[in-house]
């Protein structure tokens, strides 16, 4: 079984799998005509059930044959222009060498002695993004699993620098259309659920600043602390954009901490047309970033960042055989002392071979191709009797839904768009997303595919409207 172990004897074994590995991923993504085969649970799980784990098949072809029957058959393929549902994007080239690099040299970075060039490489794409966002000489940052632990790491430092002995006190306060993640996080913090208190956004589906203020002085009055105010720019549903520059008077006027939720709008720090409509976020204490939606990496790549390096003292533990205390005042450069995590995968280095192939103007230019698609897209649901859009997009969101002419009951309208939405799933033709807006059920484009036309999404609102008005005709046909 040795033969099976990456070394210097097994490089041949090593390139001959690999490649075997890209050429059947290669010959799908090269073939595939839909984002999905719209295989059932039903169908795919006997499949797996039947493989007996204890008993493998010694040969590489004949498990990438099993794989194809498993997995790459019915996989869903974010690459496909019809793919219009999450925040999943397509992922560029260099990026993936990256991943393919990082997984055969299975550096980990906590510490020095198991990534070196690794962990310089990290601090230096963690310097470029907090000089992008402008956090100033001192800021600081480590890359994180995804938008979820970013906004947990940050609001654990929040909670650090609240000026409270009592959790009790403490206060969050977020948009009401904010990440589930600060509320989950709030609750992984000891502070409960409750602690969040929901913010109004207007019609745009931003923060109401006065809204925000007037929340701030109540807490304040009720003797309360307010422990952070997390602005979101780039909400999952609408994309919107919180007012950053007002909100950050705010926290300033009441010495709140400021958390950016730039999860989804990051792209924009690269971007060559729209970066002003994150202007406000340098104003930040910290900032959550996931390169794996709006730069095209592939998952995991993202990162917290803060304006305060010393603040990141609250997420570090010494341990004698890993970090020990000692190793601070020799100079020698640990990221476990940032991170929540231990083990840690190189991700960072897909961020770096991406920049260093494609440079950042690269990566916001496909970003701006996406939120001008979304316009269009826009003009053709607002142009389109068939549809109610929510509102205009900031990024490349769209929300919306069908709505037939001869039916007015609103439960109704809603089984139709949630029938239309399924069976759109089930044919495997597209993909799309589905959201609640006050109380009714929608549906939602994500848009994060430059290869994705204007054709594409008026072609996937044809089938839409065929799959709701066939779930209607049918309706009617049982009510009769």
């Amino acid at each position: 079984m040795r033969s099976h172990l990456l070394n210097d004897t097994t490089t041949e074994h090593y390139r001959r799998s690999v490649t075997e590995g890209i050429e059947r991923v290669a010959a799908k993504l090269a073939t595939t005509v839909s984002p999905f085969t719209g295989v059932t649970v039903d169908a795919l799980a006997p499949r797996i059930d039947e493989i007996d784990l204890d008993k493998p098949l010694h040969d590489t072809e004949a498990v990438l044959d099993e794989l194809e029957d498993v997995y790459l058959r019915d996989a869903i393929y974010f690459h496909h222009p019809r793919y219009l549902a999450h925040l999943n994007c397509p992922v560029v080239i260099p990026a993936v060498l990256g991943e393919a690099i990082l997984s055969a040299v299975n550096s980990s970075l906590d510490t020095w002695d198991q990534s070196a060039g690794g962990t310089l490489i990290e601090r230096k794409l963690i310097d470029w993004t907090t000089a992008r966002i402008g956090l100033g000489e001192n800021a600081d940052g480590v890359f994180t699993s995804g938008g979820t632990q970013s906004n947990l790491q940050a609001l654990l430092l929040a909670r650090e620098e609240a000026k409270t002995d009592s959790l009790a006190e403490l206060r969050i306060f977020a948009s009401e259309v904010s990440h589930f993640s600060v509320k989950k996080s709030a609750q992984l913090l000891g502070l409960g659920q409750d602690a969040v208190v929901s913010v109004p956004v207007g019609a745009d589906k931003r923060m109401q600043t006065v809204a925000l203020a007037h929340e701030l002085e109540r807490c304040k009055q009720d003797g309360l602390v307010p422990m952070a105010v997390v602005a979101t720019a780039g909400t999952t549903d609408f994309g919107s954009i919180d007012p950053l520059p007002e909100v950050a008077e705010l926290c300033e006027q009441y010495g709140v901490w400021m958390h950016v939720d730039a999860a989804y709008g990051c792209g924009l720090l690269a971007s060559v047309k729209y970066r002003d409509r994150i202007d406000g976020i340098e104003r930040a204490d910290s900032v959550t970033v996931d390169y794996h939606k709006s730069f095209f990496q592939p998952v995991s790549s993202s990162a917290v960042l803060v304006r305060d390096a010393a603040t990141l003292r609250h997420a570090t533990y010494h341990a004698e055989y890993l970090n020990p205390r000692r190793m601070v005042h020799e100079r020698i450069p640990n990221q476990v002392d940032k991170s929540l995590q231990t083990t840690r995968r190189f991700d960072a280095l897909k961020l770096w071979m991406t920049l260093r192939v494609m440079g950042a103007d690269g990566i916001g230019q496909l970003f701006d191709e996406v939120c001008e698609l979304a316009v269009e897209g826009w003009k053709l649901l607002a142009a389109d009797p068939r549809f109610d859009v929510v509102v205009e997009p900031t990024l490349s969101t769209l929300v919306f839904r069908y709505i037939p002419a001869a039916v007015t009951d609103p439960a109704e309208i809603d089984r139709a768009n949630l029938y239309a939405r399924k069976a759109l799933f089930a044919s495997g033709d597209a993909i799309v997303a589905g959201t609640k807006v006050g109380g009714r059920h929608y549906l939602k484009f994500t848009l994060l595919n430059p290869e994705t036309q204007a054709s594409d999404i008026a072609a996937v609102l044809d089938l839409i409207a065929g799959h709701a008005e066939q779930y209607l005709g049918e309706s009617l046909d049982r009510a009769s």
